[in-house]
């Protein structure tokens, strides 16, 4: 192949690749868990010294929290984001440990992944699922019976946020006792 035939090639490849992304029909990003859990965002930065720069991306529900022992964690994704963050891991751990060895073992467990009002509903479910999914592979990496593991989307159905502050309560995924 020519030089010219591989140059026009790659241009073809990034004029669809764009055309794509400004009609909307790219896909949100699916998350796998990597060693450097580092957030990537497509989106403006909007972390505050109080927000979810020390947050999970986990909501983990009040019964599973009181039988497993797990102290309270709030959950927010950055925007156009489903990447799990070094602070998820901890929550999560203790998570797997519960449901495989601990007071709820043999128990499944039920990953809702949600996003805030700003994208199309398709986008929203899409975007939702992307962030439970991500949850989801990363139990089960750690030992957590695939099986056991039901994941699902509401994107934007219950958000609340109307601003900044609430849309970051409303990128998130709860971590619910499955049965």
């Amino acid at each position: 192949m020519t030089i010219s035939k591989a140059f026009g090639a790659s241009v073809c490849g990034a004029v669809a690749g764009l055309a794509l992304v400004a009609c909307g029909g790219s896909k949100p990003p699916v998350s796998t868990p990597t060693a450097s859990a580092t957030p990537a965002s497509t989106g403006p930065s909007t972390q505050s010294s109080t927000g979810p720069s020390s947050a999970s991306n986990v909501s983990i529900s009040d019964e599973i929290r009181t039988k497993c022992g797990i102290p309270d964690a709030d959950a927010y994704f950055t925007f156009d984001s489903s990447h799990l963050t070094t602070h998820d891991r901890t929550p999560l751990d203790l998570v797997v440990k519960c449901f495989t060895s601990g007071p709820l073992a043999g128990h499944s467990v039920k990953l809702v992944g949600r996003a805030d009002p700003r994208g199309e509903s398709d986008y929203n479910i899409t975007l939702g699922q992307s962030r439970a999914d991500a949850v989801g592979v990363y139990l089960d990496t750690r030992g957590m019976s695939k099986g056991k593991t039901l994941t699902t989307s509401r994107g934007a159905m219950d958000a609340t946020g109307a601003d900044e502050n609430g849309w970051q309560r409303d990128r998130r995924v709860d971590v619910m006792l499955g049965d």
